[in-house]
């Protein structure tokens, strides 16, 4: 694989870690802020949500016209048969752990630039949470 082949991945995600940055997905506060809403509450992120979510709905319009994605060789688009109780599961974690960290996979590595100690922590115990997951459910 050339240098080339890497240059769209890391593109986006240079580009994807930067808005997280810019619309402060990167504060483990602002993150707990925005899921109290019982306490005190802080509802900026959700802009930050609605700009991801407006992305790509104008995205989503142009995938059935295209033959294949512009940097890969066919679509990988999840459907209904991949929606499993393990999933689910996962997913739910993934929202427990989110509240309690204020942090998820992609501001984590993100704040490897800010905040490197934390990141670590976080990175550490998402790798741990990945092999549990693999030892439990892939065997």
């Amino acid at each position: 694989m050339s240098l080339r082949n890497y240059l769209p991945p890391l593109a986006s995600g240079l580009l994807f870690g930067a808005g997280l940055a810019l619309g402060g997905m990167t504060d483990p506060a602002r993150i707990r802020g925005f899921l109290d809403i019982f306490g005190a509450w802080d509802p900026t992120l959700a802009f930050v949500m609605g700009g991801a979510v407006l992305v790509m709905a104008v995205a989503w319009r142009f995938v059935p016209r295209m033959t294949k994605p512009i940097f890969a060789q066919s679509f990988a688009l999840p459907d209904r048969s991949d929606l499993t109780p393990q999933l689910v599961s996962g997913a739910t974690l993934f929202g427990i752990g989110w509240g309690l960290a204020g942090l998820c996979p992609g501001p984590g590595f993100a704040i490897l630039a800010i905040a490197p100690l934390q990141a670590v922590v976080f990175l550490a115990s998402l790798v741990a949470g990945m092999a549990l997951n693999r030892v439990m459910f892939k065997g």
